[in-house]
């Protein structure tokens, strides 16, 4: 099994594909190394690619006015990350995404993902479903915030994001849950006890 192969059936799990579908979808994704520390999009940019995380983990995250970071996704692996407002509107990003564990993603532009969708009418039905559950995920997000507490968006952060809090920084995971590092501390030393 070809490298390019794999990757299509890592993307597209439980659809089959001939073999002529196999090359126009491996011929629109880009395989793309990033390190720990390196952004593939700051804000004010064009958003250009949507990117498939296959390792590794990313960050998007948002500067308001006063310079405070607002994390607003963590990108691991079998997830999907860009600034899906500017990427559909081909406007300037107003996200940034930093690589906070070294990553292998796999990037394609909106162009490519149009000519894929007209050649193979299903792949548009698959990512047509995974934007639903990403939009639902992302309303639960807000009414999550909205209406839980400290704690308890905490312990929705770690059934979603299963061993990453290792792997990531203590203010990242603040970020993500609007809370100082010194709160996530406090939350952390009661479920312990």
């Amino acid at each position: 099994m070809t490298e390019s192969i794999s990757i299509t059936a890592n993307i597209f799990k439980d659809m089959s594909f001939t073999e002529g579908e196999i090359a126009l979808i491996d011929s629109k994704f880009e395989k793309t190394l990033v390190k720990r520390g390196e952004t593939i999009l700051e804000a004010n940019e064009n958003v250009m690619y949507q990117y498939y995380v296959f390792s590794g983990c990313l960050r998007t995250f948002f500067i308001d006015r006063n310079g405070k970071e607002h994390t607003i996704q963590f990108g691991i692996q079998d997830w999907w990350v860009s600034d899906y407002m500017a990427f559909f509107a081909q406007e300037k990003s107003l996200l940034n995404i930093e690589c906070i564990q070294e990553a292998v993603l796999y990037k394609i532009s909106k162009q490519s993902i149009d000519e894929i969708y007209d050649a193979i009418p299903k792949v548009d039905r698959f990512f047509r479903i995974k934007m639903e559950k990403s939009f639902a995920s992302f309303q639960k997000r807000i009414l999550s915030n909205l209406s839980q507490t400290a704690k308890e968006r905490y312990l929705s952060f770690v059934e979603q994001y299963p061993n990453i809090e290792q792997k990531i920084k203590n203010y990242h995971i603040a970020s993500f849950l609007g809370v100082t590092t010194e709160s996530l501390s406090r939350i952390r030393k009661e479920l312990a006890e």
